[in-house]
Protein backbone atom coordinates (compact mmCIF):
# COMPACT_ATOMS: atom_id res chain seq x y z
CA UNK A 1 0.00 0.00 0.00
CA UNK A 2 1.12 3.63 -0.67
CA UNK A 3 1.46 6.36 1.56
CA UNK A 4 0.13 9.81 0.99
CA UNK A 5 0.22 12.77 3.44
CA UNK A 6 -2.98 14.69 4.21
CA UNK A 7 -2.58 17.98 5.41
CA UNK A 8 -6.01 19.69 7.46
CA UNK A 9 -6.12 22.92 9.29
CA UNK A 10 -5.50 22.88 13.17
CA UNK A 11 -9.00 23.51 13.80
CA UNK A 12 -10.23 20.55 11.87
CA UNK A 13 -7.08 18.18 13.43
CA UNK A 14 -8.68 19.41 17.21
CA UNK A 15 -12.34 17.98 15.83
CA UNK A 16 -10.71 14.84 14.50
CA UNK A 17 -9.32 14.36 17.77
CA UNK A 18 -12.45 14.46 19.72
CA UNK A 19 -13.32 11.33 17.61
CA UNK A 20 -10.86 8.67 18.62
CA UNK A 21 -13.00 5.84 17.44
CA UNK A 22 -12.94 6.90 13.79
CA UNK A 23 -10.31 5.55 11.49
CA UNK A 24 -9.51 8.85 9.25
CA UNK A 25 -7.09 6.48 7.11
CA UNK A 26 -10.15 4.82 6.24
CA UNK A 27 -12.64 7.84 6.21
CA UNK A 28 -9.59 9.22 3.51
CA UNK A 29 -9.41 6.04 1.66
CA UNK A 30 -12.87 5.65 0.99
CA UNK A 31 -13.65 9.77 0.09
CA UNK A 32 -10.84 8.98 -2.83
CA UNK A 33 -11.87 5.52 -4.16
CA UNK A 34 -16.13 7.65 -4.04
CA UNK A 35 -14.05 10.47 -5.92
CA UNK A 36 -12.84 8.56 -8.39
CA UNK A 37 -15.94 6.28 -8.90
CA UNK A 38 -18.26 9.24 -9.41
CA UNK A 39 -15.42 10.82 -12.02
CA UNK A 40 -15.11 7.69 -13.89
CA UNK A 41 -19.15 8.10 -14.00
CA UNK A 42 -18.92 11.89 -14.87
CA UNK A 43 -16.48 11.04 -17.54
CA UNK A 44 -18.65 8.02 -18.97
CA UNK A 45 -21.61 10.08 -19.31
CA UNK A 46 -20.30 13.09 -20.86
CA UNK A 47 -18.55 10.59 -23.90
CA UNK A 48 -22.17 9.07 -24.21
CA UNK A 49 -23.66 12.61 -24.45
CA UNK A 50 -20.47 13.80 -26.60
CA UNK A 51 -21.17 10.54 -28.75
CA UNK A 52 -25.23 11.65 -29.07
CA UNK A 53 -24.05 14.83 -29.88
CA UNK A 54 -22.29 14.18 -32.92
CA UNK A 55 -24.00 11.05 -34.37
CA UNK A 56 -25.84 11.99 -37.53
CA UNK A 57 -27.72 10.25 -40.14
CA UNK A 58 -26.39 9.15 -43.20
CA UNK A 59 -27.69 10.90 -46.55
CA UNK A 60 -29.99 8.53 -48.23
CA UNK A 61 -28.50 6.62 -50.26
CA UNK A 62 -25.60 6.36 -48.65
CA UNK A 63 -23.52 3.06 -48.85
CA UNK A 64 -21.68 2.26 -45.41
CA UNK A 65 -20.63 -1.18 -46.45
CA UNK A 66 -19.15 -0.25 -50.01
CA UNK A 67 -17.27 2.52 -47.91
CA UNK A 68 -16.11 0.13 -45.58
CA UNK A 69 -15.48 -2.69 -48.10
CA UNK A 70 -12.84 -0.11 -49.99
CA UNK A 71 -11.27 1.28 -46.95
CA UNK A 72 -10.44 -2.41 -45.97
CA UNK A 73 -9.30 -3.35 -49.28
CA UNK A 74 -6.67 -0.44 -48.99
CA UNK A 75 -5.47 -1.45 -46.17
CA UNK A 76 -4.67 -4.91 -47.34
CA UNK A 77 -3.04 -3.62 -49.80
CA UNK A 78 -0.64 -1.65 -47.97
CA UNK A 79 0.24 -4.84 -45.42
Amino acid sequence: MSIITVRVDRQTKKKMEQFKDVNWSEVVRKAIREKIEGTRRSNLALAVLLNERIRFKAPMGYNSTSVIREWRDSVRWKR
